[in-house]
């Protein structure tokens, strides 16, 4: 079967993809407004993209339709604050946090804290405005290092590229300054309403050099 995207609908081939490409990391994006109002959203079309510098990218998507009348704008809070302050920060989702992660997912007022309505703590950053998450382990605040734009204002989205400033690490993930991956109880994005938990884990080493091979 061949499916192709320029015989769909943009939403039925968006399904392929999630339900393909998984599982995805979440990003747990924490921004303010021009006006000082904290906004905080989930976002799984993330990931590292570089080293050095170090790279975080996150596509937030136009909002579906319904929601663009309620609100009156295409554009997400998120990115309409990034663009706004050229700063956000990037908690990562652990299991006990998936409920208040969820809360946050909803379509609400430019004037809702999603801080306040999940239940979370906004911990002060160092190097940027908006706040981390404290209850989540791991906290990158990032300054934007470039955002690209894809599609038309009615069916596309944005890629927001952070370049990371500070990373917060809780001491319960790390051992020898390291974060163990046995200590993190990430969660990752599948197709439709599924998650998947990083529980079952193995080591594999990649292939050694080996200059006989044509």
């Amino acid at each position: 079967m061949q499916v192709k995207p320029s015989e769909l609908k943009p939403r039925e081939f968006y399904r392929i993809l999630i339900s393909a490409v998984a599982p995805r990391p979440i990003a747990w994006v924490s921004t303010v407004s021009k006006d000082g109002i904290a906004n905080l959203a989930p976002f799984s079309f993330f990931n590292a993209l570089c080293g050095a510098p170090p790279l975080l990218g996150f596509c937030p998507g136009i909002r579906a339709r319904e929601v663009r009348e309620v609100l009156g704008s295409p554009v997400k809070d998120t990115l309409q604050n990034i663009r706004d302050t050229g700063e956000f920060v990037v908690a990562v989702v652990t299991n006990d946090l998936v409920q208040p992660m969820n809360l946050t997912a909803g379509d609400y007022e430019a004037s809702v804290d999603e801080f306040k309505l999940a239940g979370v703590t906004p911990r002060a950053s160092q190097m940027v405005k908006p706040a981390q998450v404290a209850e989540s382990p791991v906290n990158f605040e990032c300054k934007v290092y470039q955002i690209l734009d894809f599609g038309t204002e009615t069916s596309g989205g944005s890629m927001v590229i952070g370049e990371v400033v500070a990373a917060n690490l809780a001491e319960s993930v790390l051992v020898d300054g390291c974060i163990d991956g046995n200590l993190l109880d990430l969660v990752g994005r599948m197709g439709g309403n599924q998650y998947s938990r990083t529980t079952d884990r193995f080591d594999l080493a990649r292939p050694a050099l080996d200059t006989t091979v044509k």
